[in-house]
């Protein structure tokens, strides 16, 4: 059985909802604090064991291979500086037997079309997709660490799912599916941002994927869908009548931090976790609170 190995980081989106600040900078390196979401997303992929990280960019999102890259200059100044501590943060972002790939997208065409840029790179393996902006938290084993498990028992590909308020469902992929336990059920049907109306549930597929290979044959035969772009959905919806699919009910907290609201609720909670700023910064709230 072959292993989870690679992981697909699709940012080549605008992020409009966050303009003017991504005009020139990529959402997905916008902070919870002092990290970028991007950095998150692949810590949690290195922590299910994942080596190869693939990032699916587009124009503007330079920095992003930056982060991940060495810094000679700033660390040299560092160290000058005697910043130890700093400096470590710097060198130890990603460690050093992760292998970053960055392939660019010509055209913003969608999530489907993004993760078809990586097949290249992916080839006949299983692998994970980790949308940044889906910011899950666990205090045990992240999220795409539960999933990997899931995948090692049931050797097939399994979406992370949760239930949402009905009034969304709209927002989101949403799955017919048959409960198997409390946290895994079969998924029979799939749908691309149904009305309230029309949506078969309110479990909503999240920024989170294992795949099997062959969602790549399916998506090379997938037409424009939604906001005429290639959806991922679509996609999986015929893998459905291929091989069997499971939605997993993930243990954590996910924050949408594609919204504006819920990037402030991020960084509101990571601040209140954050060893060097949680007592001052719980100290300003409640006395913000009291005014």
């Amino acid at each position: 059985m072959k292993t989870i190995r690679k992981a697909v980081f699709p940012v080549a989106g605008l992020g409009t909802r966050f303009l003017p600040a991504t005009k020139a900078n990529p959402k997905e390196m916008l902070p919870i604090v002092d990290k970028p979401l991007i950095q998150f997303a692949a810590e949690e992929a290195v922590a299910a064991g994942i080596d190869v990280l693939i990032f699916i960019i587009g124009r503007n999102k330079s920095s992003i291979p930056d982060h991940f890259d060495k810094a000679f200059e700033l660390e040299a100044n560092l160290e000058a500086g005697g910043k130890k501590e700093m400096l470590d943060i710097v060198r130890n972002i990603l460690p050093s037997r992760i292998d970053c790939v960055y392939i660019r997208q010509p055209e913003a065409l969608g999530l489907g079309h993004a993760v078809l840029c990586a097949q290249s790179v992916v080839g006949d393996e299983p692998f994970a997709v980790l949308l940044a902006d889906d910011l899950i938290y666990s205090d045990k084993r992240s999220c795409l660490n539960q999933m990997v498990d899931i995948y090692g028992e049931h050797h097939c590909s399994v979406l992370g799912i949760e239930q949402v308020p009905k009034d969304t469902v709209n927002r989101y992929g949403i799955i017919d599916s048959a409960a198997m336990t409390d946290r895994l059920s079969k998924v029979n049907a799939i749908v691309e941002k149904p009305s309230i109306k029309a949506a078969p549930s309110n479990l909503a597929v999240v920024g989170r994927y294992i795949l099997t290979p062959r969602i790549f044959k399916l998506l090379e035969q997938t037409a424009r869908g939604a906001g005429n772009e290639i959806q991922l959905t679509d996609a999986i919806a015929k893998l459905l009548k291929e091989e069997s699919v499971l939605g997993y009910k993930f243990e954590g907290k996910r924050f949408d931090c594609g919204s504006k609201s819920g990037y402030l609720q991020a960084t509101v909670e990571f601040a209140l976790q954050h060893p060097e700023l949680s007592k001052e910064f719980e100290k300003y709230l409640h006395a913000l609170m009291k005014k």
